[in-house]
């Protein structure tokens, strides 16, 4: 991109932010990521030809007992009740590939470290190639913020993977990026419990137990009221990579009873009620089209960059599941969080737009 090109564009950008900044009523954010999680089960529930298989589900019975039903919208709710229950009631889902809607990673790669670097810089880089820790380059929509007039020490993010610090570079951001077992250095004494409770805790996967990262998170926005928290869940990928589909089932449905706790807590505290926006959704997606791949996602599992978004807050229109016109991609997360909170944010490299319709438009 020409440096003419690159002016150009800001320019446009600078003009148009003044009309975003009337228009939103967001004044917080919280995003959150579920890691791998298929649309298939976000739409449909749980996939009849994995559940039965018992290489993949041990006890068929029992998680079919817990989540089965005959329509697909039923089994769904039963999986994700928050999802369906509030969210498609009072806000946006996108990525439901049988009813016209249509969401995919614009990276090659679909898998983690892409997938995370498209969602918060706009810019599916190929040089952004593998989940090695590695300071990312690229400038993310959170460090953007972060400069912004009243922003500046308030965005955190808490993650269960701990190579969120090279994707979110908190050495150039300072941005706080809380992962895996890090110590939680705050005098709040919730704060220092799940700190002394994280170390003691099993690590069946190896990595901080998602609801310990829930909790840190949680318990942050309670005591300093951050302006935009981000929570990144890492199990329903490791139990997909292992083969488990009654524990990767099981970490999702725990996850949405997460989403509706949060939600809840939001909307009783006067700094974040109905002026918080919730966007939830994922890096990449996992094999179905041949269904023993649904363990997997990479260049070589075709349908691995299919994923889906839901979003909830006071811009975004009660529509429930939304058609597309034409596919979305990851890299609109970025421009659209900016553009919730009244910003332009313009990825260094590419372009990329906001996705209008979860602002209002």
């Amino acid at each position: 991109m020409t440096n003419m090109k690159k002016l150009l564009i800001a320019f446009c950008c600078l003009l148009s932010g003044q009309s975003f900044a009337q228009k939103t009523k967001t004044e917080n954010l919280i995003i959150v990521t579920l890691d791998g999680m298929r649309w298939q089960e976000v739409f449909g529930g749980i996939d009849s030809q994995i559940v039965v298989n018992h290489k993949f589900t041990r006890d068929s019975a029992n998680i079919t007992s817990l989540f089965g039903a005959s329509e697909r919208n039923e089994r769904r709710k039963k999986l994700f009740p928050f999802l369906w229950e509030t969210i498609a009631v009072q806000g946006q889902l996108y990525g439901d590939r049988l009813n016209g809607s249509e969401v995919n990673n614009a990276n090659r790669y679909k898998f983690s470290y892409p997938g995370y670097n498209e969602i918060f810089t706009g810019y599916p880089d190929t040089n952004v190639n593998s989940n090695d820790k590695i300071k990312n380059p690229n400038t993310n929509v959170l460090e953007f913020i972060a400069k912004q007039k009243g922003f500046d020490g308030q965005i955190a993010a808490f993650t269960s993977w701990d190579c969120f610090p090279y994707i979110l570079n908190s050495w150039r951001s300072g941005i706080y990026v809380n992962s895996d077992v890090d110590s939680l250095h705050f005098n709040d004494p919730s704060l220092r419990l799940i700190n002394d409770m994280q170390f003691l805790a099993a690590r069946p996967l190896g990595l901080r137990l998602d609801v310990m990262t829930y909790f840190a998170g949680r318990e942050y926005l309670k005591a300093y009221k951050p302006r935009i928290l981000y929570i990144a869940f890492d199990e329903t990928d490791d139990f997909a990579h292992a083969g488990l589909y009654d524990q990767y089932l099981k970490s999702a449905h725990a996850e949405d009873a997460m989403l509706s706790d949060l939600w809840t807590l939001v909307q009783s505290i006067p700094a974040y009620h109905d002026k918080t926006t919730l966007i939830v959704t994922c890096d990449h997606g996992r094999g179905n089209k041949i269904k023993e791949q649904w363990t997997d996602h990479g260049t070589k599992i075709e349908d691995a960059g299919q994923i889906w978004i839901a979003v909830i807050g006071p811009d975004s229109k009660a529509t429930g599941i939304v058609k597309t016109n034409a596919p979305l991609y990851q890299k609109q997360i970025a421009p659209t969080i900016a553009a919730l909170l009244g910003f332009h944010f313009v990825p260094e490299h590419g372009e990329s737009q906001p996705i209008l319709s979860m602002l209002g438009d």
